[in-house]
């Protein structure tokens, strides 16, 4: 070969390697706001948006931006540590594959802790740090301030986590409103730790004047309440500048919501009215901002803790009648599978539930997915094709997300159901305890492949459509007669309402006895839709604390004992 062309084939060459050359990312762990080697999941993110930090900025819909995660263990302050690049990311899976281009760029390191759970096992968990288990807003968590990077495929990019985000200052106490924690015996023993209990309490007008008042118990389910919401003694600021919805398209919906609140002040201090107490309970865990309020294997004994731990206590404090016929349970998507879920495993607990747009209580119809007959969760079953399967939509139908991507989400957030999200929470509350002593996985969140065995787990244990069908005519029935009330819009964002229409379909066919309760629709209402028919659902889903009391007084009348006090608590 010639000299020219050796010259030309080194050259050739050295732009082959020039160009190939991967990217190096090093974060390093301020050892000014830690101390010690971490446990956790490394998120890494990229937005090209500068509106808000990346961190707020990871979401299902079309305006999320790109982060990939990946678990880290001893990892030393000041060490620096060399991001995996073969990470899963999303909505992009490989950072092979971002674009070149200059982004905002942060890192977040989600800290987990090591528990020793009573039956051996030692996991590492984030804990709730009272923020109802935010990744991005939770106490403790360490990240940087965004940087701008021009990111080009290669060189050599830094970044030091030197930010910590602060503790929460607790609520405090108002005349109508308390915040109490409890220690539960049962939850301590089960997660080899402490563990406690909480829950905001509306108390009724009159209640230290009426010293020999018992009061009926509503039990609000739904996400992790940091105090009690929608009720406000003040009017709105006349001053308060309109904020525009973007969910209900709006203007000013933030003025409607402060005097919705002021409203039901208004409203819970008129005179002659029945009183009683209101609850919303605090039970996040290291897996979500609650804990579906049933017992779990992975999560711990909590229906029973809520049920004769909690709600005794309550009732204890604040004289509550403390009678089946005296509790009534209630909540909208996770709240309305938790109240009637609470209903069904704890018959003779409670008087009724009232359940709007709850999460899929129907697991042929876990949202599009039919656990027992498809293959795969992500795409039809198709031997030519791979149809996605959606994961949300709006009024029109129009879809924003598939369920491929919603899960990939979680998975760059979290391995191992630790995301902290809504897919992994079901399944960290359904699942068996998986081999490596996490949550069996009920699909492959990589590939969406279903795991049959799993899918028969849940079906035995926390398919309520299921659970309603088998038991029924062995005793159930008997226990849940008038006191299922389920609402739903019929274009649920989520597609909750197939679920609602199996059920619904089993129950009017009840006999001995029919069950004698209710379920409705909203035309054309989307998520969270709570039986209201004369209001919008930007008004209704602001009522829940007192939209469902005249049907709850009804019920009253007609299973309360024959001696049972109607009286003191109406005043």
């Amino acid at each position: 070969m010639k000299p020219f062309a050796l010259w030309t084939a080194a050259l050739a060459a050295l732009i082959l390697v020039s160009c190939s050359q991967k990217p190096v990312i090093e974060i390093t762990l301020s050892p000014e706001i830690i101390d010690q080697a971490q446990e956790g999941r490394l998120v890494l993110m990229f937005s090209l948006n500068q509106d808000q930090e990346p961190r707020f900025q990871i979401q299902d819909g079309p305006n999320t931006q790109i982060a990939f995660g990946m678990d880290v263990s001893d990892w030393t302050p000041g060490t620096p540590l060399v991001f995996d690049l073969e990470s899963f990311g999303y909505p992009i899976k490989s950072m092979a594959d971002l674009p070149k281009g200059t982004y905002q760029v942060q890192a977040l390191l989600n800290r987990y802790e090591t528990y020793h759970l009573a039956d051996g096992r030692v996991l590492q968990l984030p804990p709730d740090q009272g923020e109802g288990q935010q990744w991005n807003l939770k106490p403790g968590n360490v990240y940087n301030t965004p940087v701008s990077v021009d990111w080009t495929g290669s060189g050599r990019y830094s970044l030091t986590l030197d930010q910590i985000i602060p503790p929460i200052e607790p609520p405090k106490d108002t005349k109508y409103i308390k915040h109490i924690k409890m220690r539960s015996e049962l939850l301590s023993k089960f997660w080899g730790r402490d563990v406690y209990l909480g829950a905001n309490v509306l108390l009724p007008e009159g209640f230290d004047e009426h010293p020999d008042a018992r009061y009926p118990l509503m039990i609000y389910h739904g996400h992790f309440p940091f105090t009690f919401g929608g009720f406000k003694e003040t009017p709105p600021d006349p001053n308060m500048k309109p904020e525009y919805s973007e969910r209900f398209g709006i203007d000013g919906y933030n003025i409607m919501v402060e005097q919705e609140a002021y409203q039901q002040y208004l409203d819970w201090t008129k005179p002659n009215q029945p009183r009683y107490l209101v609850v919303e309970i605090q039970h996040p865990t290291p897996y979500y901002d609650d804990s579906y309020a049933v017992n779990s294997a992975n999560q711990g004994p909590y229906g029973d803790a809520i049920t004769y731990e909690l709600i005794p206590h309550i009732e204890k404090m604040f004289r509550g009648i403390g009678a089946e016929w005296s509790r009534y349970l209630y909540g909208g998507s996770t709240g309305g599978w938790e109240a009637l879920a609470a209903l069904i495993k704890y018959p003779d607990q409670y008087g009724a539930c009232f359940a709007a747009c709850p999460d899929p209580i129907d697991f042929q119809a876990y949202t599009l997915v039919n656990l027992y007959q498809d293959k795969n969760a992500y795409y039809l079953d198709s031997p030519f094709k791979k149809t996605p399967r959606p994961a949300h939509r709006d009024h029109l139908g129009r879809v924003s997300s598939t369920l491929e991507e919603t899960n990939h989400r979680e998975l760059v957030l979290g391995s191992k159901s630790r995301s902290g999200q809504q897919w992994d929470i079901w399944e960290a509350t359904y699942s068996p305890v998986g081999p490596d002593g996490y949550p069996a996985r009920i699909w492959d969140k990589v590939t969406g492949e279903i795991n049959p065995e799993v899918a028969s787990y849940w079906k035995e244990n926390f398919d309520l459509g299921h659970i309603l069908r088998r038991d029924w005519e062995n005793g159930l029935g008997k226990q849940l007669a008038g006191k299922i009330h389920i609402y739903c819009g019929d274009m649920d964002n989520y597609y909750l309402n197939n679920a609602v229409y199996l059920v619904e379909d089993f129950l009017e066919k009840t006999k001995n006895p029919y069950y004698a309760g209710e379920v409705d629709y909203g035309d054309g209402a989307i998520h969270c839709w709570n039986g209201d028919q004369e209001n919008p659902l930007y008004i209704s889903r602001l009522r829940y604390n007192t939209m469902y009391v005249p049907k709850i007084m009804n019920i009253i009348k007609k299973s309360a004992p024959e001696g049972a006090d109607l009286n003191s608590w109406v005043y």
